[in-house]
């Protein structure tokens, strides 16, 4: 039971410094072009991370999965919002699973 605590408490002080570190260290805007794009950008890769394999693994086909990312991503690149590149996504496996597969 010490053991189960002990890790706790360890996780928590590694998940809180994580986050404070940062805030007490950098007290100056950062300036430097790489870096700020490398954060600028962190947002979008871990979402990304989170929503592809799920993308691909929440279907009962991968290949309906992988067309519906296909048709998300050229209705996104053609400009539509998220509501409608979501409903494009669910119509594709809705068709290809119903229908193709």
């Amino acid at each position: 039971m010490t053991y189960t605590w002990l890790c706790i408490f360890i996780m928590a002080g590694v998940s809180y410094l994580i986050r404070v570190l940062p805030l007490t260290l950098i007290r100056r805007p950062i300036r430097n072009a790489f870096i700020r794009s490398f954060l600028y950008y962190v947002p979008y890769v871990t979402l990304a991370v989170m929503t592809f394999p799920a993308i691909v693994e929440a279907t009962q086909s991968p290949l309906a999965g992988a067309l519906a990312l296909a048709v998300g991503v050229v209705v996104a690149w053609c400009g539509a919002g998220l509501f409608p590149v979501a409903v494009s996504c669910c119509a594709v496996v809705l068709i290809a699973e119903f229908f193709l597969l």
